[in-house]
């Protein structure tokens, strides 16, 4: 790689890379251990945004610097314990991520003394409340219904309502209608206004995800990995060899538990976002991959009778200015995005950062020294296959010559 006025890489730069592969491959399965054993929930775990591990996120500023201690301390008042209060973007916001693990207020008492006072003043056919689709109550009616009506009998019941949707009946000449009570969003907002109204604070957004939706999520999201892994792996054994498919498979578990483990070890939201990083890492890392992965098999066919460790050393010191120029370019966009981003977008870009180090470094030492360790191992088994096989064949002939 030449500039005009100075090379980054000189052209005969001649690195060991296979021969530090052994302290590599140590080094990074220390860390990627430490990394699993860390996000394991019974350990440590992942923080797992609402995406997955269900609830009720709200983001909420403040007019002025609020110490989180006291944002959770009111909001584990209010009935809401094990809260999770977080700095959302840039301190000079003081915007905070509140998350509690419920999505509806209502109990199944609140829902039955609700019916019995709608039952009591309209022509209620039926009624339904799941939980975890938050603090709704569907109505259907045997004839036709105000909403002002519907609204008055809940509120007669003591629960607070935020609105009333009229919905398609299930049957004719029926009425259907969705009263949506007053629930976590404005519990919350009313005790922060109580306890900190000095600080004006004010509830930008809100997400609501149930358990179950979330642990869907979860699947989905690891399914998602293990199909785009899956699939590379098929790609890379058409276009090159099946011999050269689990080095670039350890790779990309390598980078995708690296970039795991930014989550883990900052304590950082790890969501929906996150699989996306880390999909984005896996074909990064597959890329970088590939391309040493042609130099080498260009290699092989022009230096036969060279060793693979020989080809290997010598293809990566080749491409050693064009990766780490890819590297360095990719890097440089996400700059901006991490100094300007806040919350969720500063979070994929300093994950992708990671990654991209990650896909770097185990471009050199994990994949390419892997499938060297691959073929070593298959070649010692072959000769030692081979000498069993001369050895069976040596002893009816001793046994002749007695």
């Amino acid at each position: 790689m030449q500039f005009k006025t100075f090379d980054i890489i000189p052209h005969d730069t001649k690195f060991d890379f296979v021969g530090k592969r052994h302290i590599a491959v140590a080094l990074s399965l220390v860390v990627n251990l430490a990394v699993i054993v860390w996000s394991l929930p019974f350990v440590h775990g992942l923080n797992m945004g609402v995406d997955f591990a269900g609830g009720t996120e709200m983001e909420v500023q403040f007019g002025k610097a609020v110490d989180p201690a006291d944002i959770r301390k009111t909001v584990e008042d209010l009935g809401f314990k094990g809260a999770s209060v977080q700095t959302y973007g840039a301190e000079a916001e003081h915007t905070f991520l509140i998350r509690v693990e419920r999505i509806s207020l209502l109990t199944e008492a609140d829902v039955a003394r609700v019916a019995d006072a709608v039952k009591a003043k309209l022509p209620v056919a039926g009624f339904a409340f799941n939980p975890e689709f938050g603090d709704k109550i569907d109505f259907q009616f045997s004839g036709a219904v105000d909403a002002a009506a519907v609204r008055a009998a809940v509120e007669a019941a003591g629960v607070k309502v935020r609105d009333v949707r009229e919905e398609q009946g299930l049957t004719a000449g029926t009425r259907s209608y969705a009263v949506i009570t007053q629930g976590i969003q404005e519990n919350v907002q009313a005790g922060l206004k109580d306890h900190l109204g000095d600080a004006q604070p004010n509830v930008r957004r809100v997400e609501y995800v149930g358990p179950a939706a979330g642990r869907e999520l979860q699947a989905q999201g690891l399914k998602a990995i293990l199909y785009a892994i899956g699939l590379i792996v098929v790609y890379i054994g058409l276009r090159f060899d099946f011999r050269f498919s689990p080095g670039v498979v350890i790779a990309m578990l390598h980078d995708a538990i690296m970039t795991m483990g930014y989550f883990t070890i900052t304590g950082r939201e790890f969501n929906l976002t996150s699989i996306a990083v880390i999909l984005t890492v896996v074909g990064y890392s597959v890329n970088d991959t590939v391309v040493i992965y042609d130099r080498i098999r260009e290699n092989q066919a022009k230096l036969r009778g060279r060793s693979l460790s020989d080809i290997v050393n010598l293809s990566i010191n080749e491409v050693l200015g064009r990766t780490f120029l890819t590297s360095f370019a990719t890097a440089l966009s996400l700059i901006g995005l991490l100094v300007y981003g806040v919350g969720t977008i500063f979070d994929f870009s300093m994950a992708m950062l990671f990654g991209i180090i990650s896909g770097t470094y185990s471009t050199w030492f994990i994949a390419a020294p892997m499938t060297i360790w691959l073929e070593e191992r298959a070649e010692k088994k072959k000769a030692k296959a081979k000498g069993a096989a001369a050895a069976a064949a040596a002893q009816p002939q001793a046994r002749t010559a007695k």
